[in-house]
């Protein structure tokens, strides 16, 4: 039985020694989510100095710790999640604590000006059920995009995770309806397993 147990305990840990996840902890990065964004940004030259960036569901604040350095001290970056209590504070950073599904959150988001990126890496609960999995990943792929279109810059700059699968496909027409280019990308640092896939929307018509 402890026999047992112990490989219990051990499986249940078995992401918390995998590469992406050790380099995270020596690069003092909150998640190992960091590197799917750092290669976004490889690829396809997201940020510059003097960026104003929105980063939704930003706990623990690996992508905000990254767009903070990217921007530089000229630049701003602002975020939004439920659970702000990790995130560590920069001179160049303002947390919001609330719900993106919240009215009064996006009001204050839109008063703190146009954004040059916005960017959300915000995945549901997952249940096991593909479709409603899918589904739900979906609806807040929509959301950010519903938020990108109040506080993004003309020619501006939007990324979203979703799940492949379900309304995939309409939501990834639906970019082409709002920028001028749209590349679909699965960053390397992402588990082999996973359904998560990231949609760029560039250039904001």
């Amino acid at each position: 039985m402890k026999i047992k147990a112990k490989l219990k305990k051990k499986n249940t840990n078995k992401w918390d020694d995998d590469y992406y996840t050790k380099l995270a902890r020596k690069e003092n990065y909150p998640a190992r989510s960091v590197y799917k964004l750092k290669e976004i940004d490889k690829k396809f030259k997201i940020f510059k100095k003097g960026f104003f960036i929105l980063d939704l569901g930003c706990s623990p604040g690996s992508w905000l710790k990254y767009a903070s350095e990217k921007t530089g001290e000229k630049g701003f970056v602002a975020g939004v999640d439920l659970n702000t209590s990790k995130i560590i504070n920069e001179k160049n950073i303002v947390v919001l604590k609330g719900d993106i599904f919240d009215s009064e959150i996006v009001e204050n988001l839109c008063s703190m000006g146009l954004f040059d990126v916005v960017m959300s890496d915000m995945a549901p609960k997952t249940t096991g059920c593909r479709h409603t999995d899918c589904a739900r990943s979906c609806a807040l792929a929509e959301a950010s995009l519903d938020i990108s279109f109040k506080t993004l810059k003309k020619g501006g700059i939007f990324i979203t995770k979703i799940f492949q699968g379900g309304d995939f496909d309409s939501f990834a027409q639906t970019i082409l309806s709002f920028f001028e280019k749209r590349k679909i990308f699965k960053p390397e640092s992402c588990r082999k397993n996973s359904r998560e896939i990231y949609i760029i929307g560039m250039g904001k018509k």
